[in-house]
């Protein structure tokens, strides 16, 4: 079991719950928190997205990962414009905050 802030995730199960809400993820979005939240406090590039979510090292500016991000933090209640739990780095990649109220980068 993984949990960092208010978010638990069983890989076995693969289950995740945001406080006492459980939350249902398609496999790709489940994937992409579970990438996310095994690093914690970690910068995550795409290029390593890439290849631990969707299987390829092929990476080029489509917007797969954006959209999925979008679905994700949609569904965990993670306001995209003042992001608490997993914040973008411009030009370097995501982190999953281990607390909350993350300092801006």
């Amino acid at each position: 079991m993984l949990a960092v802030q208010d978010v638990r995730l069983d890989p076995t199960s693969r289950q995740v719950w945001r406080g006492d809400r459980e939350i249902r993820l398609s496999r790709k979005e489940f994937q992409l928190l579970h990438a996310l939240m095994a690093r914690p406090g970690d910068i995550v590039t795409r290029g390593e997205l890439m290849a631990d979510v969707w299987q390829t090292s092929f990476y080029t500016n489509s917007k797969t990962i954006d959209v999925h991000l979008g679905w994700l933090r949609r569904k965990l209640g993670d306001d995209p414009r003042k992001p608490t739990l997993i914040t973008t780095h411009r030009g370097r990649g995501l982190r999953f905050e281990p607390v909350g109220d993350p300092v801006a980068r």
